[in-house]
């Protein structure tokens, strides 16, 4: 009906999508060569701008100091899951599937009355369930398993020095 009734209106609002498209095209080839010169920049000195630029981002949210604090504290957890080369992707995933999936497993235990046998009480529901926690759990599972297929006593000999 917006076609029918405002037709002006939709056809100014796609040509508006196009000559934005347009200008956005043209400004990015422009500032191409300004964007490459950041990269010759030394990390050292960048660093600390982008440290300065994400505190200020973060006070004035809601002009609070925990705020900045949090910053502090989720770039040393990001530290900390680079030097264990933690993948970011599933951090990604989570960060933007979290809310939806926490507000979803609040409704299933709103209407199961807090029963988590609601999760198994499907065929399809439990198979994705099992899935999700053994994907969840696989890497302290395949550690365990590694340590208990290692023989007791190769791992004393691999130990003893060569003579």
């Amino acid at each position: 009906m917006l076609f029918v009734e405002q037709k002006d209106f939709v056809w100014g609002l796609i040509a508006s999508m196009y000559l934005g498209n347009l200008v956005g095209l043209i400004v990015v080839l422009t500032t191409v060569p300004l964007f490459a010169s950041i990269l010759r920049i030394p990390f050292s000195i960048i660093a600390p701008v982008i440290v300065v630029i994400c505190a200020i981002g973060a006070y004035t949210v809601h002009n609070a100091m925990l705020d900045i604090w949090f910053m502090l504290g989720f770039g040393v957890v990001g530290y900390i899951f680079k030097k264990l080369d933690y993948p970011l992707a599933p951090l990604v995933l989570a960060l933007v599937l979290g809310d939806k999936a926490e507000d979803s497993f609040r409704q299933a235990m709103l209407v199961s009355q807090g029963d988590l046998s609601i999760m198994w009480a499907n065929p399809l529901v439990g198979s994705i369930t099992t899935l999700a926690l053994v994907m969840l759990l696989w890497p302290l599972l395949s550690k365990l398993m590694a340590w208990m297929r290692q023989p007791k006593g190769d791992a004393v000999a691999a130990q003893r020095p060569a003579n």
